[in-house]
């Protein structure tokens, strides 16, 4: 008998009024792989991504987490069944430091229901922390009020507040967008990284961005799914060149 799917999304459309955003979308992913979700504008890219992260629910069609079906679950029991998520936006506490951004993501896994701790007896939380901080390169601005930081160094602190949580799944959506060049690289390096313990799947609009570093590409077009495979089957494959890449 063939092992389930690591996550298998079955026939999934999701439709706002009469707009049909994804059409009948039918993909499975592996497990410890990193792929990417591409496709022009308006593909249904950020939809589907919405749709994945247990955001938006489909309106038909059903997803399967490691055999298990989580479609229209909450958002935080997605959390608690190890999915993550990096939103384009950042979603941060702007007025807390560094280090208490991702102390506080944290101590939702030690201490969710122990109220009356004092928060600096959380050593595990406050370790973690450090050692998160450490990984995304922001260690050496624990203390810093996140509003002061730049915007790569928001989307760094964002990972680690995702990491937090153990995932073994990370959904990211367009993680380098407004990032200089010098914080594109050290993004992608660190996506590499993550990708080598858990499945990472990621949106992203830089075509040389994913033919670089991911193993996998799902194409999408006007909401259906178009093609799938490695960035060499994606660079070969004729209509993914016609509507995607412009060319005849």
């Amino acid at each position: 008998m063939t092992a389930p799917a690591f996550l298998d999304v079955r026939n999934v459309s999701r439709h706002f009024g009469h707009f049909k955003a994804l059409s009948d979308v039918t993909v499975s992913f592996a497990p410890n792989q990193l792929t990417a979700i591409i496709g022009p504008n308006g593909a249904g890219k950020s939809t589907f991504f919405n749709v994945l992260s247990g955001a938006l629910t489909p309106t038909t069609g059903e997803i399967f987490f490691q055999g298990q079906n989580i479609t229209g679950l909450a958002p935080h029991e997605y959390a608690r069944r190890g999915i993550a998520k990096s939103f384009q936006i950042t979603n941060v506490f702007k007025q807390l430091s560094v280090h208490e951004n991702v102390r506080v993501a944290a101590q939702m896994r030690y201490s969710r229901f122990d109220i009356l701790t004092p928060r600096h007896q959380l050593r595990e939380a406050i370790d973690e922390a450090n050692a998160l901080l450490e990984r995304v390169g922001l260690i050496q601005l624990r203390d810093k009020t996140v509003a002061d930081l730049a915007h790569g160094q928001q989307r760094s602190l964002e990972i680690a507040m995702a990491l937090a949580a153990s995932p073994k799944l990370l959904l990211m959506d367009e993680p380098t967008a407004g990032m200089s060049p010098q914080e594109t690289t050290a993004m992608m390096d660190l996506i590499v990284e993550l990708a080598e313990e858990r499945t990472v799947i990621l949106v992203e609009h830089k075509m040389k961005l994913v033919m670089g570093i991911c193993e996998r590409l799902i194409v999408l077009h006007h909401g259906e799914f178009l093609a799938q495979g490695t960035p060499e089957d994606i660079r070969n494959n004729d209509e993914v060149r016609r509507v995607y890449l412009g060319q005849g």
